[in-house]
């Protein structure tokens, strides 16, 4: 009977870890959704959990603290968004698709994500017990951000120069992403995307 009842423990256990990892992941997208949409002040906890669907009870179960919710929310989009980058060009890039890359790098910038990730910057700019979360989230981030970029454009960062282009190329699409929050600029971001791509053809050849 011991292990017929051992047994029973284990298969309900499993679809319960199997509600909490979706009760956690609906909870990362709501916050990343509510702070896009609402920014830090009216992004609570509560609003949160009612846009997912869950308690506010079980919202706290899974993250204690507000910085804990918006900090894992940020940085549990970034690696979904990371991890879809790759597999759109899972061999890597050649040449001729420096303009793709291009392009899908700057794609990072103008979503949910960098609206979530820049309400959250603001407001580390005034919330002591978040800056440092949130510091040292960036810096992993864009660590990871530059990592893919010099994977997918076959860049040789041994040569000089060819590290500060890279990082130049993801400074003006973090620039492109600021620029869109205001107004649709998928005109002028098309050409400057060509023109990078061109000058990352001669820059990394």
């Amino acid at each position: 009977m011991g292990g017929v009842s051992a047994a029973a423990d284990r298969a309900e256990r499993v679809p319960k870890q199997d509600r909490s990892r979706a009760t956690r992941q609906r909870l990362l997208e709501a916050a990343v959704a509510c702070l896009a949409e609402h920014g830090w002040a009216g992004s609570t906890v509560l609003v949160v959990a009612e846009r997912a669907g869950v308690s506010r009870g079980a919202a706290q179960h899974h993250f204690p603290t507000r910085e804990d919710l918006f900090t894992a929310a940020v940085e549990y989009v970034a690696e979904e968004r990371s991890t879809a980058l790759r597999a759109l060009f899972p061999e890597g890039a050649a040449a001729g698709d420096r303009r793709a890359v291009v392009a899908a790098l700057v794609d990072l910038y103008t979503g949910p994500l960098f609206r979530a990730a820049l309400h959250l910057w603001v407001a580390a700019s005034n919330e002591e017990q978040l800056r440092p979360r949130v510091t040292e989230l960036e810096a992993r981030v864009g660590r990871e951000t530059h990592r893919i970029a010099v994977d997918l454009l076959g860049a040789d960062e041994t040569r000089p120069g060819v590290r500060e282009t890279v990082q130049g190329l993801l400074d003006m699409a973090r620039g492109l992403g600021l620029a869109n929050l205001l107004t649709d600029d998928a005109g002028r971001r098309e050409r400057v995307v060509a023109q990078w791509a061109a000058l990352l053809d001669g820059a990394l050849d």
